[in-house]
């Protein structure tokens, strides 16, 4: 938990908007959710107010959670995460971020592996366009004896142009030896092609990229109990952009 307000020089705020900080400052404390051992949870998350939320969430052993989150609102909006996984947990993250004009959004994961055995998966899209900034900051860390951790991050960025910014650090932090743990991450543009060719079918341009854009973000959004509410938001926001 952050106590006093921060700064670029701090590494999690490093692309923040400070005085949207500052003028929020200071955080109501995060919120806690505990998932028993052999518990189940699931939550989805909808930033559209420009708003900052920590959420610290613990999973005891064999216990699951999902959440699914999209931030879409508000000139700065931040979503941030904090995960701890005992032995046997599994942990999965899908998220989108869309954002356009002068907003700043981000989503900021630390997810602990401290006992054996657990697994998370992390899948983030994000689409900027105007001069918009969207940022990730994920860190995995696998304690000494959190042996036999299973650990993904797919991260992707899609700029509408050039003019926008995406940051993204999936970051490893591995103790263990025997250990499965991957990161991706990719940044670029629409495929040009592509969008001929679906212009070439008779699709209006904007269409068409709505069309690309949908297709792009839509699995993120994968098992979630609310899945259609979440990718008609994020289908009303991309409209907003194209």
């Amino acid at each position: 938990m952050v106590t006093t307000l921060p700064s670029r020089r701090d590494e999690a705020w490093r692309y923040s908007d400070i005085d949207a900080v500052a003028a929020a400052w200071p955080l109501p404390a995060p919120e806690s959710i505990i998932v028993p051992a052999g518990g189940k949870f699931a939550r989805a998350l909808v930033q559209d107010a420009g708003e900052i939320r920590q959420i610290e969430l613990v999973l005891g052993k064999g216990a699951a959670a999902a959440l699914h989150v999209l931030n879409i609102g508000g000139a700065y909006g931040r979503i941030e995460l904090a995960v701890t996984l005992h032995e046997g947990a599994d942990f999965h993250l899908g998220a989108a971020q869309i954002g356009g004009g002068e907003q700043n959004l981000e989503i900021i994961t630390t997810v602990t592996h401290a006992e054996p055995a657990a697994t998370s998966r992390q899948v983030v899209r994000s689409v900027l366009g105007g001069t918009a900034t969207g940022t990730y900051l994920g860190k995995v860390a696998v304690a000494r004896d959190a042996q036999q951790t299973d650990s993904a991050q797919d991260v992707k960025a899609m700029l509408l142009n050039r003019s926008a910014t995406a940051n993204a650090k999936p970051e490893l932090e591995i103790y263990a030896d025997d250990v499965k743990c991957a990161h991706g991450c990719a940044i670029g543009e629409l495929d040009e092609q592509a969008l001929y060719y679906l212009q070439s079918r008779g699709i209006p341009p904007g269409e068409a990229k709505k069309l690309m854009l949908q297709a792009f973000v839509a699995g993120v959004f994968d098992g979630a109990e609310d899945a259609e509410k979440l990718q008609a938001l994020a289908l009303a926001k991309l409209g907003e952009l194209v």
